[in-house]
């Protein structure tokens, strides 16, 4: 009978300048991830975690792992350890202010007349983002279901594209709901530990999987698009490519929305106006206007 592998020891794992450049290589080619010198210490202490549950003793190894086929759930897992999925409902409020006052009623026009809308939540993490979104809208706008408007939430980590979409979260996070808005969209589980969104809310909102440094699958083009505190973890130039990209993919108006620390450079800046905090929108005529 075979032994069980012995236990591995977090402490005990070796860690060379070598083994995070070679981390480094592969976070930046698969994921487009920029992980500087100076993130050394909080990857050994995220990723180590991986290798104890792995039970793996070596960061080559390790390496070695996720070269494999049939490893894409632990090159998911490195994705995960290597980010952060911090998020709120209503987070950086002034940008939903924004879609709601200077945008939303174009939208609304626009479909009523039979037009499509879509909105994309680029980098969703666990869902409040596209569940902020889609309060906004139907708090307008309440037949959206009816209507040819929909938003797309995506996320590379499957998992938490999957928890997005049950759309359960600590009561904790009802604070960021306006109490209206709660009543409307929110259960509190008895127990009151938990809340779920309401299918409403989820009818309006299609998840998916995708890296953003891969290509994307769509054929029409957005009305908005948010992606905040995402391109963070890239480097300038991939920066720079994902900014144009998304200003591609804008119809003419459109609104671009981005985190509080990002700032647009670059080839989109031509096509990109500022219209308040790291608020942008893309030159042409309004989205009530815009034929595609």
């Amino acid at each position: 009978m075979n032994s069980a592998p012995a236990a591995v020891k977090v402490q005990d794992i070796p860690f060379s300048n070598e083994d995070f450049r070679s981390l480094a290589t592969l976070a930046k080619s698969q994921f487009g991830l920029d992980l500087a010198e100076s993130k050394k210490p909080l990857v050994y202490s995220r990723l180590s975690k991986r290798l104890k549950a792995r039970g793996v003793s070596c960061f080559p190894d390790y390496l070695s792992l996720l070269g494999k086929p049939g490893e894409d759930a632990e090159k998911f897992e490195l994705i995960s350890a290597l980010t952060t999925n911090v998020t709120s409902f209503f987070r950086e409020n002034h940008h939903f202010e924004t879609l709601r006052d200077e945008y939303l009623p174009a939208i609304i026009a626009k479909v009523q007349k039979g037009d499509r809308a879509r909105i994309w939540s680029a980098g969703c993490s666990a869902g409040p983002e596209p569940y902020s979104l889609a309060m906004t809208i139907l708090d307008k706008l309440p037949n959206a279901h009816n209507l040819d408007l929909k938003i797309l939430a995506t996320d590379i980590d499957p998992k938490i594209v999957e928890k997005a979409r049950k759309g359960t979260y600590n009561v904790e996070e009802l604070k960021g709901i306006p109490q209206t808005f709660q009543n409307k969209w929110t259960k509190t589980d008895p127990a009151g530990q938990t809340f779920d969104v309401s299918d409403d809310l989820k009818r309006l909102i299609t998840f998916n999987e995708l890296n953003l440094i891969s290509d994307w699958p769509f054929s029409g083009k957005f009305d908005v698009i948010f992606c905040r505190n995402v391109a963070i973890y890239f480097d300038q130039p991939t920066q720079q490519k994902l900014w144009k990209r998304f200003c591609d993919l804008l119809v003419p108006g459109g609104l671009l929305f981005i985190g509080h620390s990002e700032r647009i450079t670059g080839p989109a800046m031509d096509q990109l106006e500022g219209i308040g905090i790291t608020s942008y929108r893309k030159g042409g005529i309004p989205a009530a206007g815009t034929q595609e």
